[in-house]
């Protein structure tokens, strides 16, 4: 088994730092760097076609810059290089992650009909003011041309979980610079403007958010991912989202591993849903909390018709709305009852509530089999920080287990840590040392639960001062108050305790693998053997080759 150290990463901050970087709101805005110069850029979609035109914002400190685009794959290749284009300063709006950037646009190309599908990194590099060099990265997505294509796989890139999380400008889904007091999440967020730094890019040493610290006991919980983000300038939702945390892994998995790979965005999903006909199997992966009404209809749709949906993602949780053409995305969260249109006249069923809110009728279950408000947070904080890192297995003789040897009682993935940090689940009960879904749970008929790990809403210890945790008991009593009404301690009591599960069924004529864990794919950036198994188990028998 791994050995873990015992004690947390210093990267040289003082105990205030170390508290700001967890409490603080820190975030990527223009201006921020002073003296040495800056430069940003954005594009106005987040995905486009081979043959179409991309526009790039840019903002620089420096009259010229150079960019260099690189396909993000199995192997990197470079795809576009130029010099010397110009570009300036442009000034931009303060509520800049709300109402977006707003920039004129400096520099077009066309996206070669021989670019495959995929995720292009586009990194910018200018002259600083001190003789070294500024740069910045974007992202964008070449999306599928239509058409049947056996053999491949589709991965649908968790651009709304981004897009929530991205704190450049000052205003994410979490936190914010709104409000009269500037001290809100912002309810809209803006596709207009850069990426935070961490999304396109990351060193290989930056922490992921689960604790990779062997806990001693009586110990204040740590956050080494935000305490590293704070120290090296990078986002503080670095290690939340992002293709550099999350999607990228699985994609250069995949290619590596032999399989060809598409790449589509969300927004994608929810404008074009037909882009899923031409696939026998489609992949979500890492953090993907954030959906539209239109993107489930897209996947239960295509299941039903007989397409297979494998899902090696966790905290599938909020229910969001998308304006201006796709340019903004509004999800008011836990302020959804108090100022949600969709409460005052509107559609219901569209509040940008939790999914398992009453009145929406649309539980997470109903797509993916689990709900984020029966899981949720495991290996982090003050929640199960010496709990399980991997999926505890209770059917062996399952066929995505073939070849891995496992039995039962076996952790999957836990040298790996596949398991956290939120993870998705559903209310179960144990019979003959096997776990089913209750008759209450919401689960769709035929569903299997193949392994169980515990999991919670709550930081709860008997030791620890409520002042020293971070998580506290906030989502778990926006649950109790989603599902029961009021967050009472009654209420909290019966949500707190939460759990994340493997489970597979069939749906129409098609079927649905879940394995309800952001941090799967930390089992194919490490490598671990039977994580990798597992997968190509599913995808194999997905397309067809099994």
């Amino acid at each position: 088994m791994l050995q873990l150290p015992t004690e947390f990463p210093d990267f040289g901050l003082t105990p205030e730092q170390r508290r700001e970087a967890v409490r603080g709101h820190y975030y990527e805005w223009p201006g921020m760097d002073g003296s040495s110069g800056e430069i940003w850029c954005y594009s106005e979609r987040f995905s486009y076609r081979p043959g179409e035109m991309v526009t790039l914002f840019v903002s620089s400190t420096a009259p010229q810059f150079g960019i260099v685009i690189v396909r993000d794959g199995g192997v990197e290749t470079k795809v576009f290089e130029k010099t010397g284009l110009l570009a300036r300063w442009q000034e931009t709006p303060d509520q800049c992650s709300v109402e977006g950037c707003g920039w004129d646009a400096t520099f077009e190309f066309r996206i070669g009909d021989d670019w495959p599908s995929g995720a292009y990194r586009v990194t910018l590099a200018a002259d600083d003011r001190g003789g070294g060099t500024i740069e910045s990265h974007h992202l964008f997505i070449v999306a599928p041309l239509p058409g049947r294509k056996p053999g491949r796989l589709l991965q649908v890139a968790a651009t709304g979980t981004w897009l929530a999380y991205n704190t450049w400008g000052g205003s994410n889904h979490y936190q914010g610079i709104t409000g009269p007091k500037r001290d809100q999440y912002a309810t809209m967020v803006s596709t207009q403007r850069p990426w935070c730094r961490g999304f396109v890019v990351l060193p290989k040493d930056a922490p992921r958010v689960p604790v990779e610290v062997a806990v001693p006991p009586k110990t204040v919980p740590r956050y080494p991912h935000m305490e590293w983000a704070f120290a090296t300038g990078h986002s503080k939702k670095y290690a939340s989202s992002g293709w550099a945390s999350y999607d990228s892994h699985f994609f250069r998995f995949a290619e590596r591993a032999g399989y060809t790979v598409d790449l589509a965005s969300q927004h994608d999903l929810h404008f074009s849903p037909e882009i899923l006909d031409g696939y026998d199997c489609v992949v979500f992966v890492g953090h993907d909390e954030y959906w539209t009404w239109e993107m489930r209809d897209a996947v239960d749709a295509y299941v039903e018709r007989g397409g297979h949906a494998a899902r090696f993602a966790g905290n599938f949780m909020w229910q969001t709305r998308l304006e201006d053409e796709g340019r903004r995305q509004v999800c008011y969260k836990y302020r959804a009852r108090a100022e949600d249109p969709a409460y005052r006249g509107g559609d219901v069923t569209r509040a940008t509530n939790s999914w398992e809110a009453p009145e929406i009728g649309r539980p997470g279950s109903a797509t993916f089999g689990l709900n984020a408000t029966r899981g949720v947070y495991a290996g982090w904080g003050g929640c199960a920080p010496r709990g399980v890192r991997g999926f505890p297995v209770y059917r062996p003789e399952h066929w995505a287990f073939a070849g891995t040897g496992i039995y039962y009682g076996d952790l999957l993935g836990a040298d790996s840590h596949v398991y956290g940090y939120e993870v998705d689940g559903l209310d179960f009960e144990i019979r003959g040392g096997l776990p089913y879904p209750t008759a209450e749970s919401g689960a769709p008929d035929g569903l299997q639960v193949l392994a169980v790990g515990m999991a919670s809403q709550v930081e709860e210890s008997a030791d620890i001062p409520i002042e020293d945790q971070f998580l506290t008991d906030e989502d778990g009593r926006f649950t109790a108050e989603t599902l029961f009404g009021e967050a009472s301690d009654a209420n909290l009591d019966k949500v707190k305790r939460g759990n994340g599960m493997i489970v597979n069924f069939p749906r129409g004529k098609g079927e649905i693998f879940h394995a309800g864990s952001c941090e799967w794919v930390a089992g194919l950036l490490r490598q671990d053997a039977m994580v990798e198994r597992v997968t190509k188990n599913v995808l194999d028998r997905y397309l067809g080759k099994s």
